[in-house]
């Protein structure tokens, strides 16, 4: 029987621990060639080493596979490059792309710094963009195009003490759908995952999510969406956590009013509840609980 990836190849930023290295060595066992890219830094972004690219590569080899390491900054133009060249100059070609390496820098809101926001942006939101675009100026040219997975977060729809973090999740997903319809003639998919799984990033969540898995639980989806079967999936968002995966709603306006002049703050006022209305956001419904479980020292469900 056939590999769902046999021939392609695959290059995954943070590769080298957690998520990364499940699809790392999902995709390997699945016949891609893989560059692991990481450059082994610590949350905070810290301590950059290359030990943990290396000993993922070291496992698929041992296994059987091709792979090859590669310590690069996403957040920089060349690096993102570097790590698509690396497969190119190897291997002739890219097929899929998938970005994992993310950092993370709690802050309220209130208490965030220049540098707290500026490093998390960096990592997430233009480290997606440094290597799609290197990938995508060699897809749209090649036989066969290509599929970039991106990762974002259920925090793009809000976070209490991690705007930074949420913010470049939402930047994320509206990068994956301008890919998607920009690559699309050239039979490129763009699609993203927003996992839940136990990794370092998600030690620090505060409170017990009611719904968690292992790193191992995302690999499937994105090995299925790299492959050739998934060509016609695109534009989407889908959550992994354990046994399931879903789907979320494309953007798109829920109710609307009309007037027949430039509207006043006072019809605004007199009509909108009526007729516009609000739509809920469950993170704010959820504040009170959160505080109450905080009380009684204790993690609420999420």
């Amino acid at each position: 029987m056939a590999k769902y990836l046999d021939g392609k190849v695959v290059a995954i930023t943070g590769g080298g621990g957690g998520i990364g290295r499940a699809i790392a060595l999902a995709a390997a066992a699945e016949g891609a060639k893989v560059v692991v890219a990481d450059i082994g830094v610590s949350m905070a972004g810290e301590d950059p080493s290359s030990e943990p690219a290396n000993s993922v590569v070291a496992e698929i080899e041992a296994a059987g596979g091709e792979a090859i390491a590669v310590a690069d900054d996403v957040s920089s133009m060349e690096g993102g490059s570097h790590i698509i060249d690396a497969a190119v100059e190897r291997w002739g070609r890219i097929d899929g792309v998938v970005a994992v390496a993310g950092i993370l820098r709690e802050r309220m809101l209130f208490n965030m710094s220049e540098d707290e926001w500026d490093a998390v942006i960096a990592t997430h939101l233009k480290g997606h963009f440094t290597v799609i675009r290197a990938a995508a100026a060699v897809m749209r040219k090649q036989e066969g195009g290509g599929s970039i997975v991106g990762f974002t977060s259920g925090a793009f729809a809000g976070s209490v003490a991690q705007a930074n973090y949420a913010s470049a999740k939402g930047g994320i997903v509206s990068l994956i759908r301008s890919a998607a319809a920009g690559l699309y003639r050239y039979g490129v998919t763009a699609n993203a995952i927003a996992p839940v799984a136990r990794t370092r990033m998600s030690e620090n969540v505060p409170m017990e999510l009611a719904e968690m898995g292992d790193p191992e639980d995302i690999a499937p989806m994105v090995v299925y969406l790299l492959s050739d079967k998934a060509k016609h999936v695109t534009g989407q968002v889908y959550t992994v956590v354990g046994k399931k995966i879903a789907v979320w709603n494309q953007p798109r306006e829920v109710r609307a009013m009309y007037t027949a002049e430039r509207w006043t703050p006072g019809e605004i006022e007199a009509r909108l509840d009526s007729t516009v209305g609000v739509e809920r956001m469950e993170l704010i419904d959820k504040l009170e609980e959160y505080r109450k479980a905080a009380a009684a020292k204790d993690k609420p469900a999420s």
